[in-house]
């Protein structure tokens, strides 16, 4: 199998240049490697994460990282400038995204420097396993041994848990499981397109399939990630757990995201359970953002507003 292109529809007339000029590439469907395939598999995440850390190279970050152990899980703490430090000092426990299966290493250091500016705290970004070597539920375990080393060293009411794409898949997922192991909820969840439903059952998949620029159905990469297990079980698919119990949340996506029904479904469940959640979606916005487009200046000041909020930063 061979690549496939399709070119989508114009951009919005009233977004920014930058903005339009991201969203009017071509879209490139890449096929899979066969699932029993490891070398395969191994070569192609490679191959995308070399192209994801080329892309980044022009992103600004000042923010300062170390590499820690977390109960033998290597994670980043970065310090963006003018985060409040020392003991008593909130954390941002940011879980990157990569579809369950890219962003592992140095890449995990450089994309959480970005988004640190973001949430404007330290920041813990777990470097967890991933397949193929490392299929459910190696990930999860590492991020639940990260919130336990937090909740060592801080009050539940100092951490937000939060993450993007896959990261908001893990987010929602460890949620679940501390729920479940009877560990305290943070003080909030931030969702940002979140990977919530590894089914891809919601209407967007289907509706943004030619519009969705820097996406395409994960659908091959989530039976690689489940490693055997059902696709619905909300360890994989947070959307099919019991929110009950959630801490208020952020949720944020585009009009031009595929994963926007996640998005909306997710939203929709949480306010189901009783839970305080807030849905942001930004038209036009395509899954990974605008870039360095003004227009995501919104989604930041969003962000960072809600995080602030919620551990009483003002």
């Amino acid at each position: 199998m061979t690549d496939s292109t399709v070119n989508p529809p114009a951009a919005p007339s009233w977004l920014s240049p930058e903005a339009r000029a991201g969203l009017e590439v071509p879209i490139t469907r890449t096929p899979y490697p066969p699932l029993d395939d490891s070398a395969a598999w191994q070569e192609f995440i490679g191959q995308v994460d070399t192209m994801v850390t080329g892309m980044l190279a022009g992103m600004p970050s000042l923010a300062e990282s170390a590499l820690i152990d977390a109960d033998g899980v290597p994670t980043y703490v970065v310090t963006p400038p003018g985060a409040p430090t020392g003991d008593d000092a909130p954390v941002f426990l940011n879980i990157h995204g990569g579809g369950l299966i890219m962003g592992a290493g140095d890449l995990t250091r450089v994309m959480t420097e970005i988004g640190a500016a973001g949430n404007g705290v330290v920041n813990w970004a777990p470097d967890y396993r991933m397949p193929p070597l490392h299929p459910f539920p190696a990930a999860l375990d590492d991020v639940a041994t990260v919130y336990r080393a937090l909740l060592a060293v801080k009050s539940p009411d100092a951490i937000v848990v939060g993450g993007g794409s896959a990261g908001g898949n893990l987010a929602a997922a460890l949620l679940l499981r501390a729920k479940d192991e009877g560990l305290p909820m943070p003080a909030a969840l931030v969702l940002n397109t979140p990977e919530v439903d590894l089914t891809e059952s919601g209407d967007s998949f289907t509706t943004l399939a030619d519009v969705s620029v820097g996406l395409q159905s994960l659908r091959e990469a989530n039976l690689l990630y489940a490693g055997g297990h059902a696709l619905d079980e909300p360890y994989l698919s947070p959307l099919f757990g019991d929110l009950t119990g959630f801490p208020p949340t952020l949720l944020t996506g585009g009009t031009r995201d595929l994963f926007l029904s996640n998005t909306v479904r997710m939203h929709r469940r949480l306010r189901e359970a009783g839970v305080d959640a807030d849905l942001h979606i930004f038209d036009g916005r395509p899954h990974a953002g605008f870039g360095n487009a003004p227009e995501e200046l919104a989604v930041t000041l969003e962000t960072r507003s809600f995080v602030h909020r919620h551990l009483g930063l003002g």
